[in-house]
């Protein structure tokens, strides 16, 4: 006999709802496709499961009782996975300020109808954690470079907004230009930023560049007033610091966020987390 657990779960669907089409629609499949799956399972135990008329479809003796014994299995078996679930780790690389309330709104609806927990990782490139295998789903603004083989999911976008030490002349004109940022010297997270010269056509590119390797090292030095930066407008509802101030940003493109993953890494998981992140990102 060669019987698969999609056979079982089929004939309890269809035992149980006394209808091909209802479960269908409770399997996600298609109804042809589950008269095919029922018909193998009877073909591989030799014997007559339901009998199915243009009206209804009821158990006979037989399907009766290998019911009860498949809904105890099944029971057992859903008892064992709900067990090791729980026991799982979603590991999400960041390089800095998660977006809100997306993180939140996403990590809660996942652990909650999951089971596993998710290890919120924050690495200053996670795309090169993700290559090493150190985090299992990458979160990445603006654009994104991807490994070889890896799949991305653009979320949604994110408005920018300038900022500034509060020494700078910039605080007195009330709004900065997306074209006039060339005239800015620019601090640029060269790792993991969103906004840098590439963003620019290369005639209004900022003159002055001043690079840095991560998020703290970008924020300090804006705060120094070595020049301006160019941000999402999260780090405004997110950063506490004295020495700042957020400028509106006009005409600026938006800041794409995406979540990016290898196929081949902790599928399940993955999807499901997808799942989350999407309807989570998703307007009401």
């Amino acid at each position: 006999m060669y019987v698969e657990l999609r056979h079982l779960r089929a004939f309890t669907s269809v035992a149980r709802h006394r209808s091909f089409s209802r479960a269908s629609e409770e399997l996600l499949i298609t109804q042809p496709a589950l008269s095919r799956t029922i018909a193998q399972l009877e073909d591989n135990l030799s014997v007559r499961l339901l009998d199915r008329s243009s009206r209804h479809v009821e158990l006979t003796d037989t399907g009766a009782e290998f019911l009860m014994h498949v809904e105890r299995v099944l029971a057992t078996l859903d008892q064992a996975l709900a067990v090791v679930s729980h026991r799982g780790t979603l590991r999400l690389g960041f390089s800095w300020l998660l977006p809100d309330p997306w993180a939140q709104q996403t990590v809660s609806r996942f652990e909650g109808n999951t089971g596993p927990s998710v290890a919120l990782t924050r690495t200053d490139d996670p795309l090169q954690a993700l290559r090493r295998r150190t985090v299992d789903i990458a979160l990445v603004r603006g654009d994104v470079d991807a490994p070889r083989g890896a799949r991305t999911v653009h979320l949604y976008d994110e408005p920018r907004i300038a900022v500034c030490s509060e020494r700078c002349d910039l605080t007195r004109l009330g709004h900065l230009d997306w074209t006039d940022v060339q005239y800015w010297p620019l601090v640029v997270n060269t790792v993991s930023g969103t906004t840098g010269p590439w963003s620019w056509p290369v005639d209004q590119r900022p003159a002055r560049i001043i690079e840095t390797a991560n998020y703290d090292e970008w924020l300090e030095t804006v705060a120094a007033n070595r020049g301006i930066g160019i941000v999402p407008e999260v780090a405004q509802r997110r950063t506490q610091h004295p020495a700042l101030r957020f400028v509106p940003l006009t005409n600026a493109p938006p800041s794409p966020i995406s979540l990016v993953h290898l196929p081949d890494a902790q599928g399940t998981l993955i999807r499901r987390f997808l799942e989350a992140a999407v309807l989570a990102a998703t307007p009401e």
